[in-house]
């Protein structure tokens, strides 16, 4: 059987950079919903300190998504090119 012409295909018609804009938010809300409760658990810090350790957690966890998980489990790249 052939293919037939009226077949939606999406990764033909699906803009790539798209799935790296999904998972940089899907990232980005997991990092900051687990800061939170990260730095919520702390009892005491100043506002400042507060800050710092919620913007520390955020950067870490993505450092160990797109650096140490992505980059050396999965063996993905960050931005590859399909040239």
């Amino acid at each position: 059987m052939g293919v037939h012409p009226n077949v939606h295909v999406p990764k033909e018609s699906w803009p790539g950079w798209t799935w790296y804009a999904i998972e940089f938010g899907i990232v980005l809300a997991i990092s900051m919903l687990v800061s939170r409760e990260v730095t919520n658990s702390f009892e005491g810090l100043a506002p400042d300190i507060q800050n710092y350790v919620f913007m520390g957690t955020v950067g870490g966890i993505f450092l160990a998504w797109y650096i140490g998980i992505r980059g050396f489990i999965l063996k993905k790249k960050i931005l590859e090119t399909k040239y």
